[in-house]
């Protein structure tokens, strides 16, 4: 199965040769992209709100325990994270609506501020991919089972502020438990009391 993201290099490819010969000049070639694009979105916020439904019809109470890894340098232990499948489904909710807001805010401020066109294709169809892609979208949506790849935590791409992937088993849960102090670690503190000692000469 190829992956999405050899699949999204391979329509950004074609859509960037596309966007060469459409003729952006053109007032009605321009609204109609535009169109577009304001269509993409509109289709993702209406995927996004039907599975927020889903979610919320579901009310999946089930327990559910996994640890976070601790951000790269920050110095902190990871950290136990205990939550239900439905809180934990609408907190991944959340954050795919924050990134395409953020994709919009930015695709807004290039092609109306600094006049990029080309880039409208490719954002109309890119994150339409994506959302169609999210794991929330085809446990909801889709009614695929939430186990492999779909079962919670779901499995992050590493970055360089992540240690390491999130982990759900026992043995990590319980020692996160047992380690984690809110981020703080204890530190010893010596407090040294100077007693001066006053010492008389003799006459």
């Amino acid at each position: 199965m190829v992956s999405p993201q050899v699949t999204n290099l391979a329509i950004i490819v074609v859509m960037m040769q596309l966007a060469k010969k459409v003729p952006f000049e053109d007032p009605d070639v321009l609204m109609l992209v535009r169109g577009m694009y304001i269509l993409s979105n509109v289709i993702i916020l209406g995927v996004y709100l039907y599975t927020q439904s889903k979610i919320n019809k579901k009310n999946d109470l089930t327990t559910l325990k996994y640890v976070e890894p601790s951000p790269m340098g920050s110095g902190e232990e990871p950290k136990p994270v205990t939550t239900t499948n439905m809180e934990y489904d609408k907190g991944q909710l959340r954050q795919l609506m924050r990134s395409q807001l953020m994709g919009v805010g930015m695709m807004g401020v290039m092609h109306l501020y600094f006049k990029y066109t080309n880039p409208l294709l490719i954002q109309s169809i890119i994150p339409l991919k994506g959302a169609f892609e999210s794991n929330l979208v085809k446990i909801h949506v889709f009614g695929k089972p939430a186990t492999g790849d779909l079962q919670r935590p779901f499995k992050a791409n590493n970055s360089f502020l992540n240690q390491g992937q999130i982990k759900s088993d026992k043995a990590s849960v319980e020692n996160a438990e047992k380690n984690w102090r809110g981020g703080v670690k204890e530190e010893t503190t010596s407090v040294v009391i100077s007693c001066p000692i006053f010492s008389h000469a003799a006459a």
